[in-house]
């Protein structure tokens, strides 16, 4: 792809990453599973010791689809969505999990806004308008984040509408 070196050296107005959020880091994935492999051992051993030997590779069966679960939990937090304003330039970049990426340059001039909100949820979800289509954006963020995250890029596609400003010094 090639890009436009004016737009290289226009000033960033707005710029966001948005990823998805995940509760449990890897320490903590790390101890969950040290303990549930720990319980499931030693209840796996009580069960062998009384006869019932099956019931010992069944838990060690839950133990891998419980780190398999968790595996594929971490794999789609490798997804992420970029956002990028300059007085010319609206970049939307969506990475799936996979690496496979796709792009969407506007003009800023010509976006709008939209959301969906729901009276006792919040924000629900976020889109970018333009010449009737739309973009969904932030969809990986609660309703609290995308209220936040549409405000500043709400100011950004201002600041973006009403043109550079240029500063003169004496």
């Amino acid at each position: 792809m090639t890009t436009d070196n004016a737009t290289d050296l226009e000033p960033t107005i707005f710029s966001a990453t948005v990823t998805p959020h995940r509760s449990l880091g890897r320490v903590g994935f790390l101890i969950l599973m040290l303990l549930v492999d720990g319980i499931s051992f030693v209840t796996g051993m009580m069960f062998l010791v009384i006869g019932d030997w099956p019931v010992f590779g069944f838990l060690g069966l839950d133990v891998l689809l419980l780190y398999w679960a968790f595996r594929l939990n971490y794999r789609h937090a490798e997804a992420y969505e970029q956002v990028t304003v300059t007085s010319s330039v609206l970049k939307v970049r969506k990475v799936n999990h996979l690496g496979r990426g796709r792009e969407w340059i506007l003009n800023p001039l010509w976006v709008r806004l939209d959301k969906i909100e729901l009276e006792e949820f919040g924000i629900d979800r976020l889109f970018l308008v333009s010449r009737g289509r739309k973009l969904a954006i932030a969809s990986f963020l609660g309703p609290d984040e995308k209220a936040s995250f549409a405000k500043e890029l709400a100011n950004a596609l201002f600041e973006a509408k009403r043109g550079p400003t240029r500063t003169v010094f004496d």
